[in-house]
């Protein structure tokens, strides 16, 4: 994986955090995975609300018929 090097200023309290937690790594590492942590948090918050707002679309007849299929596939998955 080839790196760029870049300038970020960052909050005191923020390198605190990360010098207190990244061990025996460098900071530059352990920022490294805060950030593809964060990056994967915001992919999960945009999906859901994506999740979200798909299901607010959808009206009652719609609905219940996902609930008939939910209930027909169950009762075919007991029987197996």
């Amino acid at each position: 994986m080839s790196m760029i090097a870049r300038s970020f200023t960052i909050e005191p309290a923020v390198d605190d955090y990360i010098a207190s937690t990244k061990g025996q790594r460098s900071a530059s590492e352990r920022v490294n995975e805060l950030l593809r942590r964060a990056i994967l948090q915001e992919e999960y918050d945009r999906l859901g609300r994506q999740a979200a707002d798909f299901f607010a679309h959808i009206d009652r007849r719609e609905r219940r018929a996902a609930r008939s299929i939910q209930h027909a596939s169950t009762r075919t998955l007991s029987r197996d």
